[in-house]
């Protein structure tokens, strides 16, 4: 299997520019180039196929350029629906810097890391319009998807012209750094055949390009998008455990092909996944390789037997041995409750809404219903005192399997 061949059987390539690509990629080392606008201060899982891909291609040889976009981001990227809210040139500063260490982390290497505003910033807006926007037809931008589909509900003239400045992105780098080849997520294909057609124009030179599928789970939902909201790679927005939680349950029928687009485990290694997944679906074993694969990869090691042990812990009830940190990376979804005072259990379990009355905190202490910080209580005169807490500070008590409530001693 050659190289291109490998990129087309894990499922990331979707369009190609340029006949000869194939070729270039199996034998040639191309400089390449990714791109990301700074609109927040972390990428989030959905942005990790495209990250992986870099990877991939810079593991194989070619030369990985990663351009944060300080320009593009105070315009923003035309979107299918509804124009983007702009932000302060201010946050745009502070996430390119962020995105910036973020992206030369996960990827490593010799890659090269950009920003389009270094050279946006020497034009004139007519020396931009005359230099660039003269060899681009109205028509043929009318022509890009994501133009077309706005046109209805309109679009502004910013961004109409992001795809300009896209274009002239690529032919910057062209120029300046080599670069001949933009690798990108599906929803980009506009920008990069802009990008080309400058470079063609401008240059005579033939540029290439191609695009990854958008990577969905099998209800058409963006992949790494969690009850709405995106799960970040920045370990301090999503914890490893989060992560671990999401893709230890993403859909049995995806994993396979999760584990081809995000994960650098070998084609035979995928195949002997395939086959456990199909012949015994209760190991899991395939999730927890999905699992331990992107979260190493973004976390290190470390992190994931964290997120492991929290995750075994609570599926067995056992949390003796929780630390503080622990308790907030597991419970972080919960609102707490507090408490300033010794309690008697029985009063607590009322106070903190783990049951409705005396009465049925009764019941459930009597049917061993009730663990607090992980040990069973079965006295009703039971008292809670600061001591009993996780570091002097966390009650975690279960009622029944599953349902957990956390409080917290002031």
């Amino acid at each position: 299997m050659t190289f291109f061949e490998e990129l087309q059987w894990r499922g990331l390539v979707k369009d190609i520019a340029g006949d000869d690509l194939e070729d270039k990629l199996n034998n040639e080392k191309l400089t390449f180039y990714w791109g990301t606008d700074p609109t927040a201060d972390s990428l989030h899982l959905g942005h990790y196929s495209s990250l992986v891909t870099a990877k991939r291609l810079a593991k194989a040889g070619h030369h990985p350029i990663l351009l944060v976009g300080g320009a593009t981001g105070l315009i923003g990227d035309p979107r299918p629906t509804a124009e983007r809210e702009i932000i302060s040139k201010e946050a745009v500063e502070h996430n390119l810097k962020c995105l910036s260490k973020q992206v030369k982390e996960i990827v490593g290497g010799d890659v090269e890391i950009v920003n389009n505003n270094d050279w946006m910033k020497e034009f004139s807006f007519t020396d931009f319009l005359r230099d660039v926007g003269k060899y681009i037809n109205v028509n043929y931008m009318l022509d890009k998807d994501i133009i077309r589909r706005r046109l209805e509900t309109g679009i502004t003239f910013a961004e109409f012209s992001y795809t300009l400045i896209q274009g002239y992105d690529y032919l910057w780098l062209h120029q300046h750094k080599g670069c001949s080849l933009q690798a990108a997520g599906s929803d980009q294909w506009g920008n990069i055949t802009t990008g080309i057609d400058l470079i063609r124009k401008l240059t005579g030179d033939v540029a290439y390009g191609f695009t990854m599928p958008l990577v969905l789970d099998k209800y058409g939902n963006k992949f790494g998008k969690s009850e709405g909201n995106a799960l970040w790679l920045d370990e301090e927005k999503t914890s490893s455990y989060e992560l671990y939680q999401y893709l230890i349950n993403v859909d049995d029928e995806m994993v396979i092909p999760y584990l081809k687009i995000f994960t650098f485990l070998s084609v035979d290694e995928i195949n002997e996944l395939e086959k456990k997944n199909k012949n015994h679906p209760e190991l899991r074993e395939a999730h927890k390789a999905l699992a331990r694969e992107i979260i190493t990869d973004l976390h290190g090691e470390k992190s994931y037997l964290e997120a492991v042990k929290i995750s075994e812990s609570l599926f067995s009830g056992d949390i003796k041995n929780f630390k503080k940190k622990d308790v907030e990376v597991a419970f972080k979804g919960l609102t707490p409750f507090t408490i300033h005072e010794d309690m008697n259990i029985v009063d607590l379990l009322v106070y903190g809404k783990v049951c409705s009355s005396k009465r049925e905190a009764r019941e459930f202490i009597g049917n061993s219903s009730i663990t607090l910080n992980g040990t069973k209580i079965t006295d009703n005169d039971f008292v809670v005192t600061k001591e009993e807490c996780i570091e002097s500070k966390y009650i975690v008590i279960r009622r029944g399997k599953k349902k957990y409530f956390i409080g917290i001693y002031e």
